[in-house]
């Protein structure tokens, strides 16, 4: 039996290559404030950044004064995390683990998963299990910042077929199927420079607000708030993104 798409380090590879321009790096800056804004926490507050890749938000977060533990299963980008951090003298905490198992009790003053960091696994039920983990890793009265595109704005911006070109010349294709029910989109990417070719094909599942704020509280989550855009806009038509900011219930 195939190993799943997520478990595919040149897959991860490629990504780090290809997506991460110098362009998101600096964007993380304001993203990090952002998200530590609606989690409501001050400097020196520990957090966790779960499913962290190369470590955007983690060093973001470290250079504002917060503790953070950043989680993640591909070693790449676990080592570039160390890399950049090392460089520019920050102190992190990096964790090699999957995020369906990583758990910390009450370890934790806020938490992140950003830039659609969710809804990896075939099975929902493990979905769950990782909001689980994350309420019980916070302390009570914490909350979670988890971004992704839903639902609604797949189908209100959907395109088949996209190509773009990256910094270095490759030509990036995107291919997206919807598949049954809407329950997940299927995306196949084709990298290609001169005669070098990758191809890759993955699924995500699609979650609504209604979806997505109904499963925080099924994982056990008290007040649930969704937004458009990480500097708080509302979760309507003109939503840039689907952001939810899930609070524990107070002890």
């Amino acid at each position: 039996m195939a190993a799943p798409w997520y478990e595919n380090d040149d897959f991860w590879a490629a990504l780090l290559e290809h997506f991460f321009t110098e362009d998101r790096w600096t964007a993380a800056a304001e993203e990090a404030a952002r998200a530590a804004k609606l989690m409501g926490i001050a400097p020196g507050a520990a957090v966790l950044d779960l499913g962290c890749g190369p470590g955007r938000h983690t060093l973001a977060l470290a250079r504002l004064g917060y503790r953070v533990t950043g989680v993640d299963r591909t070693n790449l980008y676990l080592e570039e995390a160390h890399k950049r951090a090392v460089r520019d003298r920050l102190e992190i905490e990096l964790v090699h683990e999957d995020m369906r198992r990583f758990q910390r009790p009450a370890a934790y003053d806020g938490a992140v998963n950003l830039l659609s960091s969710f809804g990896y696994f075939a099975d929902r039920g493990d979905d769950l299990l990782v909001l689980r983990n994350l309420r019980a890793s916070l302390r009570p009265g914490a909350a979670l910042v988890l971004d992704l595109y839903s639902k609604e704005l797949v189908a209100k911006n959907f395109s088949a077929n996209e190509w773009s070109e990256c910094p270095d010349g490759t030509l990036w294709l995107q291919q997206r199927e919807i598949l049954p029910d809407w329950d997940q989109i299927r995306i196949r990417w084709l990298f290609q420079k001169g005669d070098r070719k990758r191809e890759f094909t993955f699924e995500h599942r699609l979650y609504s607000g209604v979806e997505l704020r109904d499963l925080l509280h099924t994982a056990g989550f008290g007040t649930v708030t969704l937004y458009g855009s990480l500097d708080g806009a509302p979760y309507d038509r003109n939503a840039q993104r689907l952001v939810a900011r899930a609070a524990t219930s107070t002890a």
